[in-house]
């Protein structure tokens, strides 16, 4: 779907649920989780070499640690950009925040070539589905109030919708219903999207685009009951954001990475 108009355009790329550990040799379902993110961070290199902005959509480690982080953020060093970091459920955010203290990564709402973009933590300690604390959605209304003039892109995590793997029904967002009740009320809000689901998505709902993306790892399958993956590459969503609030967007995958994937694993 393409909704382009003739200004310069803001380079804006969504790298998510890169499942990061501090064994160098770590890996999810038989894919070493730090080769795939270099896998998709050269195909970055290659066909969107000078993004304005990172998006990090959660899930950033698997295992919580500060070496994962650490990592992760030296891997991004080699974007000229500032990247912008939520939490996943399998993320310790005290740990990242002490990663990425002193920088702006931990911004929640940037002002950027003519858009806005709100970051919101939907991750609930050690729980695998997502919920928005009473003072998420007080700053999600609150700043979207404040700014009504400019097109909105709001980022969290978990999934507001449901998805095609039937599995995933209990693990999005809880309270959906209130998030939507904000969203539903800003019509400067073009864009919602998240990570979690390790799978593209891209529907429209009440104006708004609802998008979904690949995992920097490994690849749920859709339209299944339970637990299951696919031999897809890895990959990140990028935008071309004009100041009017039009946009295009779409997926890469880093086809030239090779992995074998462990099918009959029944859970990450």
């Amino acid at each position: 779907m393409s909704q382009t108009d003739n200004r310069r355009a803001l380079r804006v790329l969504q790298i998510t649920d890169p499942h990061l550990m501090a064994d160098p040799a770590g890996a999810l379902l038989g894919v070493n989780t730090r080769e795939s993110l270099d896998a998709v961070i050269g195909e970055v290199l290659r066909c969107h070499p000078e993004p304005d902005l990172v998006l990090a959509t959660g899930d950033l480690a698997q295992d919580g640690s500060a070496a994962a982080y650490q990592v992760f953020r030296d891997k991004l060093a080699c974007l000229p950009c500032r990247s912008l970091w939520i939490p996943g459920n399998h993320d310790d955010r005290t740990v990242m925040a002490g990663v990425v203290v002193g920088s702006d990564v931990a911004c929640r709402h940037v002002v950027l070539g003519g858009w806005q973009f709100l970051m919101l933590d939907s991750s609930v300690p050690g729980k695998v589905h997502g919920e928005l604390a009473d003072a998420e959605l007080d700053f999600l209304a609150d700043t979207l109030a404040r700014n009504p003039g400019l097109p909105a892109m709001v980022v969290l995590h978990h999934h507001p919708v449901d998805v095609s793997a039937r599995w995933m029904a209990e693990i999005g967002l809880r309270n959906r219903d209130a998030f939507w009740h904000i969203i539903d009320r800003f019509p400067q809000v073009r864009v919602v999207l998240w990570g979690h689901v390790h799978q593209e998505l891209d529907r429209v709902r009440n104006g708004v685009r609802l998008l979904a993306s690949p995992s920097t790892c490994i690849q749920f399958a859709p339209d299944s009951d339970g637990f299951a993956v696919e031999a897809l590459p890895p990959g990140y969503r990028w935008f071309e954001l004009y100041p009017g609030g039009t946009f295009d967007t779409g997926i890469r995958r880093a086809d030239s990475f090779t992995f074998r994937l462990d099918h009959n694993s029944t859970g990450y």
